[in-house]
């Protein structure tokens, strides 16, 4: 049987008492960091053999998991923090499971994107999860703008690194929507910051960004909707502008002198 166990996303407390005796039972762990799931086993004083299961061994991995589970072995998958298959290694095991037609199920617990959503103040009834953005600029703003006129709360993981390209990249992209930035959630100096993302943006620009961020911003509205339909057709009148100048001037060659 395959089980993929959340974990916590920082206080260790947020372990559930399903994902213990998971952890216990199973045969093997199978985990992104070897090391980091060693110290988590050994808090809770379980002992069990570890393998490595990252997006750099996935394919490699997933097939002994895989084997293994044929096999009749109790296979416990997590990542370094929160849910297996969101933005860390998962979908595929789950996929080659169901392929093969091996059981899985998924033990419940910490997920940082729904914690961020509900301490942000938006909406909350539908909302549309994308994960990290892309790093190059151009690419990255091809990547938000798929959701520019999506009505549903829109969620992003994004590094410190990269937070402020992001944040600039979501303005740009979005206008400036109503948001919020979560950080260390869970923990001892956990963070949610509200407000448009030009305020944002401007607030973490006096700060050095640490540890993983996640980004809330508000679906499209009404008021966006004008918006574009203004700049749009701002946009279209330009065009018919340029389209009657060139009918009145002719053809370059009436230039010729």
């Amino acid at each position: 049987m395959l089980y993929l166990v959340a974990t916590p996303i920082g206080n260790l407390g947020d372990i559930s008492l399903r994902a213990l005796e998971t952890l216990r039972t199973a045969d093997i762990v199978a985990s992104e960091d070897t090391r980091k799931t060693g110290l988590l086993l050994a808090h809770y004083e379980i002992k069990k053999p570890l393998m490595s299961f990252h997006e750099h061994n996935e394919q490699r991995a997933g097939e002994r998991i895989l084997a293994l589970l044929a096999e009749g072995k109790a296979v416990a998958v997590v990542t370094d923090a929160g849910t297996p298959g969101i933005s860390d290694p998962g979908f595929t095991l789950a996929r080659g499971a169901i392929e093969q037609g091996l059981p899985f199920t998924m033990i419940p617990g910490p997920a940082a994107l729904i914690m961020a959503l509900v301490l942000s103040g938006l909406p909350t009834h539908a909302f549309t999860f994308r994960g990290f953005a892309p790093r190059k600029p151009g690419v990255r703003r091809r990547f938000l703008a798929i959701d520019r006129d999506s009505p549903h709360t829109l969620i992003f993981y994004e590094s410190p690194y990269r937070l402020q390209a992001f944040l600039a990249a979501a303005l740009e992209v979005y206008g400036d929507r109503r948001a919020a930035i979560a950080n260390d959630l869970t923990k001892l100096f956990e963070s949610v910051q509200r407000g448009n993302l030009s305020e944002l943006a401007g607030a973490l620009s006096a700060t050095k960004p640490r540890g993983e961020y996640v980004v809330v911003i508000e679906g499209a509205t009404r008021r966006d909707a004008q918006r574009d339909e203004l700049v749009d057709g701002e946009a279209d009148e330009a065009d018919e502008a340029d389209e009657g100048d060139e009918r009145e001037g002719g053809d370059d060659d009436d230039f010729a002198e």
